[in-house]
C-alpha cells in the first residue's frame, strides 16, 4: 500500500515537471476576408470617457446581472475553441441585454460554428473572435444551444470521442432532436426551424478608453490575449509580467477598481474550477497579455422569441430541401459550408 502510495506520489511530481505544450488557439483563416462590417457611429465617437462611471460590470447593474452563462471549451475533451467562446457569449449577453434580463436566459450553439464555420471562423485548432462573427452573419444565423449541444469536437479533430461523431456541416449538425431510445424504434431527426440569433454588425476595437465606452454602450466584447500566464491563476489582479502574442480569445463584461488598481473584469471559457470563478482580473492601461491590442464586437440582429412550435421528434419542422428556404438570403453560403 506505502509502495502504491509512493507510486502515486511521484508520478503527480513528475506531471507537475512536464512542459505541458499549449497551442495557439487563434488564428485568422483564409477564409475569413472581412475583419469589419461596420454601418452605424462606434461608441467611442460619441461617448467621452470621462462620464463614464470609474467601475462597471454587466454582471451587476443595479442589482440585475446581465451576463450569460460561465462555459467550458475543454470537455468532454480538449478543444482550442476559445474563440468561439468568447464570441458566442459576448453575443449571448448583448441579447441579455436587448432583452432588459427577461425571459429565459438564450445562449447560443457553438458546436454549429465548430461544425459549419471551419473555412472562415475556425476548428478544434484555432479560429478568431471576428471571423465568428463574419460567419454568423454570412450565414443568416446561430441556433440557440438547445438545438445542437457543444461537444468540443470538429471534423479534423481526432481528440477523445471526435474521431468517432460526424461533425461535418449537415442539416442534422445544424439542429436536432433525438425522438426515444433506439431499441423501442427511437430515431433523430434534423430540425429546420428553430429558435436563432443573428450579427448585425461587427467590427474592431482597441485601447482602454475605447474598450470601455463600447462595453457600456452595447455589453460585453470578445478580447485577444496571451494566456500562457493564465495557465496557473489563482486569482488576484494580474499586472504582469509582460507578454506578447495574443492565443487565446476571452471576454470582458467591465472593469473594477480595488482602490489602487484599475482592471478588466474578464470573463475565461475554462469553466468556473478555474480562477475567480471562471473569471479573472487584468489591470488596465498596459496592454498585459496583449489585452488591450485585438478585440472584436457584434451588434444584435434579431433574435427568436416566438418559435415555430416543432413535435418532440420534429418531425413536423423537416424540409426536403439540402438547405431549407428559412435560412434565408445567405442559404447558398451555408450550402458551400456543408459541399466543403
Amino acid at each position: 500500500m506505502k509502495f502504491c502510495l509512493i507510486l502515486a506520489f511521484l508520478g503527480l511530481a513528475f506531471a507537475r515537471d512536464m512542459q505541458v505544450s499549449h497551442p495557439n488557439e487563434f488564428i485568422r483563416l483564409p477564409g475569413h476576408t472581412q475583419l469589419e462590417n461596420v454601418v452605424s457611429a462606434r461608441p467611442h465617437e460619441y461617448i467621452n470617457v470621462n462620464d463614464l462611471p470609474s467601475t462597471f460590470s454587466w454582471a451587476d447593474v443595479n442589482g440585475t446581472s446581465y451576463v450569460t452563462k460561465s462555459l467550458n471549451q475543454h470537455i468532454p475533451q480538449y478543444c482550442g475553441s476559445c474563440w468561439a467562446h468568447g464570441a458566442a457569449s459576448a453575443l449571448a449577453d448583448r441579447i441579455k441585454i436587448a432583452r432588459n434580463a427577461q425571459g429565459d436566459e438564450i445562449n447560443l450553439a457553438i458546436q454549429f460554428i465548430l461544425n459549419c464555420g471551419t473555412q472562415m471562423a475556425g476548428s478544434c485548432h484555432g479560429g478568431s473572435h471576428t471571423g465568428a462573427y463574419e460567419f454568423i452573419q454570412k450565414t443568416g444565423f446561430i441556433p440557440y444551444d438547445t438545438c445542437l449541444q457543444y461537444e468540443a469536437c470538429s471534423a479534423e479533430s481526432s481528440e477523445g470521442n471526435c474521431g468517432s461523431g460526424d461533425y461535418t456541416c449537415s442539416a442534422i449538425n445544424t439542429c436536432r432532436t433525438c425522438s426515444t431510445f433506439s431499441s423501442m424504434g427511437g430515431f433523430c431527426s434534423e430540425i429546420d426551424y428553430f429558435p436563432n440569433a443573428t450579427v448585425a454588425e461587427y467590427g474592431q476595437v482597441t485601447g482602454v478608453d475605447n474598450m470601455k465606452a463600447e462595453i457600456f454602450a452595447r455589453g460585453p466584447i470578445a478580447v485577444g490575449v496571451n494566456a500562457d500566464p493564465l495557465h496557473e491563476y489563482t486569482g488576484g489582479i494580474y499586472q504582469g509580467p509582460v507578454s506578447s502574442g495574443i492565443n487565446h480569445i476571452v471576454s470582458i463584461i467591465g472593469w473594477g477598481n480595488d482602490g489602487t488598481t484599475e482592471f478588466w473584469i474578464v470573463r475565461n471559457s475554462w469553466g468556473q474550477y478555474w480562477g475567480e470563478l471562471g473569471y479573472a482580473r487584468v489591470a488596465t492601461g498596459k496592454d498585459w497579455l496583449g489585452i488591450e491590442s485585438d478585440n472584436a464586437w457584434a451588434t444584435v440582429g434579431s433574435y427568436t422569441t416566438i418559435n415555430t412550435p416543432c413535435y418532440e421528434d420534429g418531425t413536423n419542422c423537416v424540409k426536403s430541401e439540402t438547405v431549407p428556404q428559412h435560412y434565408g438570403p445567405n442559404a447558398d453560403f451555408l450550402k458551400a459550408q456543408m459541399e466543403n
